[in-house]
């Protein structure tokens, strides 16, 4: 059974007057502070970086920009989609960082792992020859099928003339063996580890 958190919203029936206004307020404030204080503890989860291949060094110093993504896909919620316009979290489970600067920060990792710790920087644009820009599409567990799936399009830039000198996007799929935090965040990350590796050896091949 899959837990997923969910926010309900309601119209209220009308204005109250005097005191029962009042009353209700306070009540109201009561209960969202019993309901702060007894908030559940989130589980985090973080995720690896990829371990390629070696591969052969870069033609000029290459930038990992921090990706792009929608307003849901911007913060350490994990989401689960239950439908084609439907999205919820996962319940008592959440990123160890925002999924940009982790997904930045892995990508980087994964780029010195194939033995192009001076190629590739994420710090700053100073001195570097391009810029990987890089939008996060999908990164979700889809409920109906119990798949994982991260989809990144990546764009490599030339930083002298902010010419595009090749995109492409990359996708990639995972079981979930169960709709836990633990399950579907390492199902996600073997996903992504297939994505970054593809990435690696895409830029390799063109700069």
């Amino acid at each position: 059974m899959m837990t997923i958190g969910r926010l309900t919203m309601r119209r209220g029936a009308g204005r109250r007057g005097g005191a029962g206004a009042r009353r209700a307020a306070a009540a109201a404030l009561c209960l969202f502070l019993a309901s702060c204080a007894g908030a559940p503890v989130l589980d985090s989860f973080d995720l690896a970086p990829a371990r390629p291949a070696p591969a052969r060094p870069l033609r000029g110093q290459l930038r990992v920009v921090e990706p792009i993504a929608a307003t849901a896909l911007d913060g350490d919620q994990i989401l689960v989609r239950s439908g084609p316009e439907q999205i919820a979290t996962l319940a008592g489970a959440r990123w160890a960082a925002p999924l940009p600067i982790l997904i930045q920060t892995r990508l980087t990792q994964t780029f010195e792992n194939a033995g192009l710790l001076r190629d590739v920087s994420r710090r700053t644009s100073t001195g570097a020859d391009y810029e990987l820009d890089v939008e996060i599409r999908k990164f979700e567990l889809n409920a109906a099928s119990s798949q994982a799936e991260v989809d990144l399009a990546v764009k490599i830039i030339s930083a002298t003339d902010g010419r595009t000198v090749a995109a492409q996007a990359f996708a990639a799929s995972a079981p979930a063996a169960a709709a836990s935090g633990r399950e579907v965040s390492a199902a996600l990350d073997g996903a992504l580890s297939v994505v970054m590796t593809r990435i690696v050896a895409f830029v390799a091949g063109r700069i």
